[in-house]
């Protein structure tokens, strides 16, 4: 299965939500939605592990079960293309998510890349809450 490689930062950015009034928020947002992709298909490929890169305020963001963060101590994208390098040498298939055509031009070639656009489709169709507030619908909050 295919390693998911997000760019946080880019991914938040593709739709002009109000994210630059709460970045950490918006990037908690997503890591939420993330967490049902493993076992799904992106891009043609089975997910099996996801993995997003995080920089800024958004480092502080929590991980939700399903998903690895990768906390850039600096660039998000220096960070991103040495994960991507990673996973490569250890012979991991690798879908990376960015739309930053200078990032894409930097990672190991074995790496297939696509676009913000189509990530944020598949978590639209599988009507995953982008909101921290909606209840889990698989708990059961309430009596009987």
């Amino acid at each position: 299965m295919t390693v998911l490689l997000v760019d946080a930062a880019n991914v938040v950015g593709a739709r002009p939500d109000g994210w630059w009034r709460d970045r950490a928020g918006a990037t908690a947002r997503l890591l939420r939605r993330l967490a049902a992709v493993p076992g799904r298909r992106v891009d043609g490929v089975v997910v099996g592990e996801v993995v997003v890169v995080v920089e800024g305020a958004a480092r502080d963001a929590e991980a939700p079960p399903g998903v690895r963060l990768v906390r850039a101590p600096g660039s998000g994208d220096d960070a991103l293309v040495a994960t991507a390098a990673d996973l490569v040498a250890r012979d991991r298939a690798v879908l990376a998510v960015t739309a930053d055509r200078g990032l894409r031009a930097r990672l190991p070639e074995a790496t297939a890349v696509t676009g913000p656009g189509r990530l944020l489709a598949v978590l639209d169709r599988l009507d995953v809450p982008d909101r921290l507030d909606v209840p889990d619908r698989m708990a059961d909050n309430g009596p009987g």
